[in-house]
């Protein structure tokens, strides 16, 4: 099958950017979309171009690192899938797709599809930590914790810090992203001495990295790769409007 790309192209977060056209014939339709991706790289440096930039890692769904806007949808048209899981097959021939990095403030552009994503690192820096006591590893029923609370904590967890939440939302916020990393730990007895301290170090060092505020239009959910829920984002405001009060 013959895929037709608008690919962004840029050189760095001052230079000015562009959508540029490619041709990629001869795509399996069983190749991934990074692995497409591939094919047209190696197309590029056989003609003495510059290949596409993009971010990858596993290519298994599980490290976050891939990421892009597919026809204004952050990680394509599937629903709870990465990038790096969409298949071509997916796709019709003759095809036109329209390529792009994540698109927000927060998230500067380092060359075409790569965008400085550390903003996240910085949210997990300020709060994301328990106390624990170092040593050998606990036995593993000394700490009771319900069903419930450990299903949605681990549900909470699966959150791999890919940002199409943030891309994907139309204020730019990270309220999806950090509501996870607050509730998986908010729901642990281990998390519990510094639940109040990391709501507010963690909504704090969001709004300081530039993200937007959360408008419960629900963008962030529909795209998640792995269906995080937006009860999140009710617990994080809960645990943080709790912990502001206590201070006054």
């Amino acid at each position: 099958m013959r895929i037709t790309l608008h690919i962004w192209r840029q050189q760095n977060a001052q230079a000015p950017g562009k959508m540029v056209r490619y041709e990629v014939p001869n795509v399996n339709h069983e190749m991934s979309f990074l692995e497409m991706l591939d094919v047209l790289n190696e197309d590029l440096i056989a003609k003495g171009e510059e290949p596409v930039a993009f971010d990858h890692d596993c290519r298994e769904g599980i490290c976050g690192m891939c990421g892009a806007m597919v026809n204004g949808v952050a990680h394509g048209p599937l629903p709870a899938t990465t990038l790096c899981q969409l298949h071509m097959r997916h796709f019709k021939d003759g095809d036109e797709l329209y390529v792009e990095p994540w698109r927000a403030k927060a998230f500067p552009i380092v060359k075409d599809l790569v965008v400085d994503r550390s903003a996240f690192d910085r949210i997990i820096a300020a709060g994301g930590f328990i106390s624990a006591s170092t040593g050998s590893a606990p036995d593993g029923n000394a700490v009771l914790i319900s069903k419930d609370n450990a299903d949605r904590s681990m549900d909470a967890a699966a959150c791999i810090g890919c940002g199409a939440c943030v891309a994907m939302c139309p204020n730019a916020a990270a309220a999806l992203f950090t509501g996870a990393k607050i509730s998986h730990l908010g729901l642990l007895p281990q998390g519990q001495p510094e639940r109040a301290s990391r709501a507010i170090a963690m909504v704090a060092q969001a709004t300081a990295e530039g993200f937007g505020s959360c408008t419960n239009i629900g963008e962030c959910e529909a795209v998640c790769p792995k269906e995080i829920k937006l009860e999140v984002i009710a617990r994080m405001n809960r645990d943080f409007i709790r912990a502001a009060c206590s201070q006054r």
